[in-house]
């Protein structure tokens, strides 16, 4: 199917599961990680309510990464838009590691409880610079 296009899309809404990790690169970009759990509820065939949780681990880069990290802590309700990016290593026996991460591109703060306005606005801001950034690259 040479030619055709393709989608790599996630969208996914739930609670962190734990507090953002903010690093810097040695090239001085900053990097936030933490975890989503997101809920499957469905009724068993006697009609018992059952649920599911799923966790995610997010990977949030730049500006948005120090947002992250300001302005999100365990158990904060989110949205979030981005790509699935999977990436290996080796151990330290030698056998092969793999892990599945969701790269962010989009973050929305979800918690009304709180006052997140300017955070909002400076999320919303960069969610547009990003936008930006993705129409100009040739792919």
């Amino acid at each position: 199917m040479a030619g055709k296009g393709s989608v790599n899309k996630v969208i996914l809404m739930g609670h962190l599961g734990d507090n953002p990790e903010l690093r810097y690169t040695p090239a001085g970009d900053a990097v936030a990680s933490f975890r989503i759990a997101t809920n499957r509820v469905w009724k068993d065939k006697e009609g018992k309510q059952q649920t599911k949780t799923e966790w995610h681990r997010i990977i949030v880069w730049r500006k948005l990464a120090e947002i992250c990290s300001e302005y999100l802590k365990k158990g904060s309700h989110v949205y979030v838009e981005g790509r699935l990016e999977t990436r290996s290593w080796d151990d330290s026996s030698g056998n092969k590691k793999y892990i599945t991460e969701v790269i962010v591109s989009t973050m929305q703060m979800l918690d009304g409880a709180r006052d997140l306005s300017t955070a909002e606005n400076k999320t919303q801001s960069l969610n547009k610079q990003s936008e930006k950034i993705e129409e100009e690259i040739p792919f």
